[in-house]
């Protein structure tokens, strides 16, 4: 579904804006092992270093990483809520140090061996990922994290060409190595591509969605809308396709625990009303939410372990739950799509229910570190074949356990980032006796001047165990 992104083969001549154009298509063509032989080509990459010139970095730190990247909230001090998740500060004389050759925190960028900047390589470089128009179809299925900036347009495509240059002449610290006029080009950065997906097969599956709607400007948008399946008889589903366009922080998928009270179908349910207060009859509706799928993950496409399905009752109802950032000055749209692949009921031999495990007992107090457990036992044997974890960004560490037995205390999760938390699959599953059960311990920092407690927004913070099982 997702494709690599074709490096651009430059030269060391200055480049006009439709010269780099071209360059840009003609490398939308080039196969997978051209691209290899050109990440290697270093002495074409770069320009003879002109010390008497503006460091190039320090261009890229003035004219970029200041002024879109190094804002309060984001990147700018390590007093920023978001730290403790991607360690990450940008300001002028920290930024250097904290990109060349650091490893990333993303669990997917860092198995793969991602550098912040590793030089003389773009492609094996998380800021290029980061700051690339089309981050969302690059990175070969990989789940990077957001596109950044984050709830903004894609920087100009002269600045992102920029800052490719300057990884590909080895990311000095001193040293004029890229041409600066890249830097004027307000060439505007190719939107993310966004492609509708397309429904099942008919007799594979079934297909709900969230119709385009507008995030107005500086400000995030969460919605719930409960939709009819389609499903006139009962079904098992194995697998689960998602597809959000640009700017989404969630996509999350949710049944009710009580389906005597049930939301109006087909309505769209703001959390937040047009000026940023809390919409009161939307939170009751999601204290009646039971975990069904989706994630941070936007985009993803999960499958279920062989022999394993949920079921879903005829004509079921699920609630979809999106989450956009806007930060820009226009408005932008979100729009979701969600795939609901069948199985044969004949080769179903487990079915595979929903843990959705939360402590509400949070209090948060200001300029404090906290550690909070709690624990679950279960009355059936259960075998979990997934775990992930949910909080909100004051949340430093989530640590999953088993209760009780001989391998009470043991570590079965552990994730330390908050927006694009671990989920963690189990072959064989995890088996847990009867007795036996999971503990949550959960680390928060509050580096606000207000205590923060359990809630359902944003500003709020969640400790939850999501996660699937099946009994024997």
């Amino acid at each position: 579904m997702l494709k690599t992104r074709p490096t651009i083969n430059t030269k060391a001549t200055r480049m006009t804006k439709p010269t780099i154009m071209n360059a840009i298509r003609i490398g939308q063509g080039l196969s997978v092992g051209l691209l290899i032989s050109l990440v290697g080509c270093r002495s074409n990459e770069s320009e003879p270093v002109n010390p008497a010139e503006t460091a190039s970095f320090d261009l890229l730190q003035d004219r970029m990483l200041t002024t879109s990247c190094a804002t309060p909230g984001c990147h700018a001090s390590e007093s920023d809520a978001t730290f403790k998740q991607h360690g990450l500060v940008l300001t002028k004389g920290s930024a250097y140090p904290n990109l060349v050759h650091v490893l990333s925190r993303n669990p997917s960028a860092l198995a793969d061996g991602l550098r912040r900047v590793q030089p003389y390589q773009s492609e094996s470089s998380l800021l290029y990922h980061k700051l690339a128009p089309d981050a969302s179809t690059h990175h070969g299925g990989k789940n990077y994290g957001s596109p950044m900036p984050l709830g903004g347009q894609p920087l100009p495509a002269g600045q992102i060409e920029f800052v490719r240059r300057w990884i590909e002449a080895g990311a000095p610290a001193t040293g004029s190595v890229v041409d600066a006029t890249l830097l004027d080009d307000q060439t505007p950065g190719t939107p993310i591509a966004f492609e509708p997906l397309a429904p099942p097969p008919v007799g594979t599956g079934y297909q709900v969605k969230l119709d385009r709607f507008a995030v107005n400007p500086d400000f995030e948008r969460e919605v719930f809308v409960h939709r009819a399946i389609g499903n006139p008889s009962e079904m098992y589903v194995n697998r689960i396709v998602l597809r959000s366009r640009p700017n989404s922080h969630h996509m999350v998928l949710y049944d009710f625990r009580d389906r005597a009270v049930l939301p109006p179908l087909d309505q769209v349910r703001d959390l937040r009303n047009p000026d940023n207060t809390l919409n009161r009859p939307t939170t009751l509706t999601m204290a009646n939410h039971l975990f069904l799928g989706g994630g941070t993950q936007a985009n993803q496409d999960y499958t279920l372990p062989a022999g394993t399905a949920l079921k879903f009752p005829a004509n079921h109802s699920i609630d979809l739950n999106a989450h956009y950032f806007n930060k820009t000055r226009t408005v932008l749209y979100g729009e979701n799509y969600v795939n609901l692949y069948t199985t044969d009921p004949a080769k179903v031999q487990k079915i595979v229910q929903e843990l959705d495990l939360g402590n509400q007992s949070l209090e948060i107090t200001a300029n404090q570190r906290k550690t909070f457990t709690k624990s679950w036992t279960f009355d059936q044997p259960r075998h979990v074949i997934m775990l992930t974890s949910h909080n909100h960004r004051l949340g430093e560490k989530f640590i999953i356990r088993i209760r009780g037995g001989t391998r009470d205390g043991q570590v079965v999760y552990e994730s330390t980032d908050w927006e694009h938390p671990v989920v963690k699959n189990f072959t064989p599953a995890l088996v847990l006796d009867k007795g036996e059960g999971l503990t949550s311990e959960i680390t928060y920092y509050n580096p606000t001047d207000r205590t923060v407690r359990f809630g359902l927004t944003s500003d709020d913070e969640m400790g939850i165990i999501f996660g699937y099982y099946y009994e024997d």
